[in-house]
């Protein structure tokens, strides 16, 4: 099993209250301009087939994007109003599971973004998504 701090990665907490909260625990990475962040499956995130649900995936790639449209939108709030995810290969229990989000275009509203997760360099799911501005 990967120790993430022996890679450079620092624990990552939204909140101590929400959603994320409860699934993580979560990681971070600056690289470059950019971040990554990072969660070690367990079994708790596995699904009847043993490996990692993908309501888990799509919820990483929620808050993976949201994340950078967050940075974006200069950190004033929003919220996501499509998500399109695409599976693409099974991620089971004790791997690492890194994403990361790219932003594609600003609107004075609007935010498109799009991101994967991959487990070393095999691509598990992809997504991408736009998020709204609040008050704009």
């Amino acid at each position: 099993m990967i120790d993430p701090t022996t890679a450079g990665w620092k624990p990552f907490q939204w909140h101590n209250d929400d959603f994320p909260a409860l699934v993580g625990p979560f990681w971070s990475r600056r690289e470059g301009e950019s971040w990554a962040y990072g969660l070690l499956a367990a079994e708790k995130h596995r699904n009847i087939h043993g490996i990692v649900h993908g309501g888990m995936l799509a919820m990483f790639l929620d808050q993976t994007l949201g994340i950078a449209c967050w940075e974006a939108a200069e950190r004033n709030p929003l919220v996501t109003i499509q998500l399109n995810t695409h599976y693409i290969s099974a991620a089971k229990p004790d791997e690492f599971l890194e994403a990361r989000a790219t932003i594609l275009r600003t609107t004075r509203s609007l935010i498109f973004v799009r991101g994967q997760i991959t487990v070393s360099d095999r691509i598990v799911a992809a997504a991408d998504g736009v998020w709204k501005r609040l008050g704009a």
